[in-house]
């Protein structure tokens, strides 16, 4: 077989190797402190870990049925009644998938047709426009007003055309810490309705609200109860990213699509995660308490360090990411700033150009996660203060 036949497909080419990946594998062999990618440095609550350790030794270990077990369906269920006064069919409206990642490629390799449109807001995460463009569609951008990344809806209508199919919505949304008020998501609604067009929510950081900020699911909005695919995660909210266990939850016609695509991605989620994981969401509401209060402390130890060394600050509204403008550094663009902070200081953070269709755009970006132990966090501050001095 010739090196030419050994080409990536021609969809997926143009992307390239993921920046997350790029700056883990730079963290790792510069033995940086990764505050890059967004994966806690510690694991979630003790009695999942034995809960899912005793479904694998107890067993079955075996398939399970493809939209899911009952038990975490039901639960999904529950939750959703209980945090958003949303009632939710989990035989006919909840499918677990492989993560979120899974959930969001299956809904759109089973909803878009050739040709179809979908609009993403950017910053959006780097995930969207290669599966958008495997699925045979093609992305179309409109980017959030910076500083304060407000969405103009006259931008937003003006992207609108006969082919538009769907349009995603991260909320709260990475990388910028955005979190959409329900007076957007209800504008949002009505233009969706009169345009009859689809609306994918990405709510995997649903819990990560702050201030008194609420988080208002898709499905909570009237006029997208039955147009809106909503896939979160519980990977963001447990601490188990490895787990992958993800949701989407979608009036039944749309739920069809979904499982029609999933059934040939990966067909079912491992059984024990799935028992443990439905323990977890049925946890009481201490737990999400505590959660937001972890987080909150940190966001706080975060930024206030930042600050403190000078750094012009964006505090996300949700979300476990913190954000500086370097426009005032000398340094060419993001990822140089990046890869010197990695390489020269042993931190290690995202470039957040690579959330934008033209870089340009966000080249003054720069993302740092702080879902890590407060020693990890100390340590990169202080590596920080060092090169500031």
């Amino acid at each position: 077989m010739t090196g030419e036949q050994h080409r990536v497909c021609s969809a997926l080419a143009p992307f390239g190797t993921s920046i997350f990946t790029e700056m883990s594998a730079l963290a790792i062999r510069s033995k940086a402190v990764n505050l890059s990618q967004g994966f806690p440095d510690f694991d979630g609550p003790h009695d999942l870990l034995e809960a899912a350790a005793k479904a694998i030794i107890d067993g079955p270990n075996q398939y399970t049925p493809s939209a899911g077990l009952a038990t975490l369906r039901e639960a999904i269920a529950a939750k959703m009644q209980r945090f958003y006064d949303v009632e939710v069919d989990p035989r006919d409206e909840v499918t677990i998938t492989s993560g979120a990642t899974e959930g969001l490629a299956a809904t759109l390799l089973g909803l878009l047709e050739p040709g179809d449109e979908v609009v993403l807001l950017e910053p959006c995460y780097d995930l969207y426009p290669p599966i958008i463009a495997r699925a045979g569609g093609t992305a179309v951008y409109v980017s959030l007003g910076q500083p304060g990344f407000e969405l103009d809806f006259e931008a937003l209508k003006e992207a609108l055309t006969d082919r538009t199919r769907a349009i995603v919505v991260n909320n709260p949304q990475n990388p910028c810490g955005k979190v959409f008020i329900r007076e957007e998501l209800t504008r949002l609604g009505e233009l969706c309705q009169q345009h009859n067009i689809l609306v994918l929510g990405d709510e995997v950081y649903e819990h990560l609200v702050y201030d008194g900020r609420s988080h208002h699911t898709l499905l909570s909005i009237p006029a997208l109860r039955d147009r809106a695919i909503v896939v979160s995660s519980t990977a963001k909210t447990f601490s188990m990213t490895g787990w992958k266990v993800g949701m989407v939850i979608a009036a039944p016609g749309l739920t069809e699509a979904v499982r029609m695509s999933h059934q040939f991605l990966t067909f079912c989620t491992p059984g024990a995660f799935q028992r443990a994981m439905a323990k977890g969401i049925g946890m009481s509401h201490s737990y999400y308490r505590d959660l937001l209060s972890l987080y909150t402390a940190k966001r706080q130890r975060l930024c206030d360090g930042l600050d403190e060394l000078g750094f012009d600050v964006h505090a996300p509204q949700g979300t476990y990411y913190a954000s500086i403008d370097i426009t005032k550094l000398d340094f060419e663009d993001d990822l140089a700033f990046c890869r010197y902070l990695a390489t020269n200081v042993g931190v290690a953070a995202i470039p957040s150009s690579y959330f934008w269709h033209q870089r340009r755009e966000g080249t003054h970006w720069v993302r740092f996660c702080f879902c890590k132990k407060d020693k990890t966090l100390d340590q990169a501050l202080e590596r920080l203060r060092r090169w500031k001095r």
